[in-house]
Order: C-alpha cells, then structure tokens, then sequence
C-alpha cells in the first residue's frame, strides 16, 4: 500500500514538473523570437492606357501577355484631321502677319504726317488699335498652332511604366474619345506586397525595415517596410493572420526587389521581418 501511494506521489511529482517545463519553455520561446511572419499578396497594380484626344484607332502594337518598357510607342490614332487642323492654324499665322505688317505701315505713316497736321488724331487711334488687335490675333494664332501640334502628339500613347499587357480593349477602326481605355496594362516595378500585422507587434515595425519574401514555390525575394497604415483595421477575410480575424491589424505595404520577374500581382507570400536585439 506504501509502495503504492510512494509511486502516485512520483507520478504527480513528474507531471508537474514536465508542465512547469512546458510553459517556461513556451515563454522562453515567445521572449527569444527574432523575427515576424505575415502573410500577404502582391498587390494588383494596373493602369489604362487611352488617348487625350478622340479619333479612330489605326494601330495597336501589343498584344495580351506582351511586356512593355517605359517610353514604347503602345497604340496610335488616325491623325489626318489633326494635320490638317495644324495646317489651317499655320496658314492663318501667315494671313495675320501679312495684316499685322500692313497695318504696322499704315501705322508709321500716320505717324510721320500726325506733326504736320496731315492726319487727325482719331485716324493714329485708329490705326494704332488696329496694329495692337492684330498683335493680339498673332498670339492666339501662333497658341492654335501650339494646340494642334499637341493634338497630333496626343494621337499616340506610350507606355508609363514597365510592365505586361493585361487586356486588348480596343482593336483597330474603333472610334474613341478621350480617356477612352485601349490597353489595361499590369504594373511589374516596382512591386508592393500587402501584407497586415497584428497590433501587439506594431511597435517592432518601422519604416526600412528589412523584409524577407517566400513564395509557395521556396523563392525568396528582399525587400524593405516602405508604409504603415495609421489606422487600425478589421482582418480582411481574404488575408491570413496567426490570430483570430477579429483581431486588429495594420496595413504593411513592402517594397520588393524582382529581378527574376518571379512576384506575379495577386501572388500570395509569406512575408518575413528581422527585429533587432
């Protein structure tokens, strides 16, 4: 019977211990990490591509999947009638100049027989207004010129930014007015990750910090904290958190390097930041 309770009492002893273990282990463990895993995706980033000015499309150089670079000539109009806009707004320059030159004459003439009483001082009015209306209608000429010359220019659309042709919206012979999307174009650089931290890690986070970025693939990608959202957030269901979803978050967003071309937009990654010691 003694030998019995002896063993009892031994047992309960072990358990207890290997609990007291368990949980400072598990404390030792939570006061010792280095690092903060979240879990995020690569932001979908897209542009439009379109005209400033309407007319009828002649030409797209791209097709779907095709990969742009900043400056590449991406789509055109038809820009017959804007040439020939430029054309009128340049022949009415010259028609002014030839009025603004015979007025500037009439002008010095009236000058020259005002001190001899030979004219009125109504006609040197005259003519002086009429020489300053033509110096005004040279100007606004000479700006119509300006104009159509940009509207030729407006007739071609380049490429903002580096990236891949997501959508052909348009084809050739269509009809557009401005601002009308021809092209939907994926943004490839740089590349953002959205990723949401808890808040009790928050004060660990700050701007530059160094970032590590797993693909599902094992590709691993650096990268540095470029924003912290100020306001608090429910857990998007779309996004995964080591908490509950209620819980509060805040929005990360990490600048990438991509060299490889590997971080594809809506990818999703697990997102790695060192905190210092």
């Amino acid at each position: 019977m003694k030998k019995n309770s002896l063993t009892i009492a031994i047992s309960i002893c072990l358990g207890a211990l290997i609990i007291a273990l368990a949980i400072l282990y598990v404390r030792s463990d939570g006061d010792d990490r280095n690092e903060i895993t979240l879990f995020g995706n690569v932001d979908v980033r897209q542009v439009d591509i379109g005209f400033r000015v309407s007319g009828q499309v002649s030409q797209l150089l791209f097709e779907e999947g095709d990969r742009v670079r900043p400056g590449d000539l991406m789509c055109t109009l038809d820009s017959t009638p804007y040439d020939s806009q430029l054309q009128e707004a340049v022949a009415n320059v010259g028609a002014i100049w030839a009025s603004l030159d015979n007025a500037q004459t009439l002008l010095n003439r009236r000058l020259e027989l005002i001190d001899i009483g030979a004219v009125s001082q109504e006609d040197l009015d005259n003519a002086t207004s009429s020489r300053d209306q033509l110096r005004a209608n040279l100007a606004q000429a000479e700006a119509a010129v300006v104009v159509a010359k940009d509207n030729i220019e407006y007739t071609k659309a380049y490429a903002p930014t580096e990236g891949i042709i997501l959508t052909r919206i348009r084809e050739p012979g269509t009809v557009v007015n401005p601002a009308d999307p021809v092209y939907t174009l994926s943004i490839s650089d740089p590349v953002w990750i959205r990723a949401f931290v808890d808040e009790p890690y928050l004060g660990d986070v700050y701007y530059g910090m160094s970032a590590e970025v797993f693909t599902d693939n094992g590709r691993k990608y650096n990268g540095t904290v470029g924003f912290i959202s100020p306001v608090a957030e429910f857990t998007p269901k779309t996004v995964q958190t080591l908490e509950l979803r209620t819980d509060l978050v805040y929005r990360l967003r990490v600048y990438v390097e991509n060299p490889d071309r590997g971080l594809v937009q809506g990818m999703p990654v697990t997102v790695k930041l060192k905190l210092k010691r």
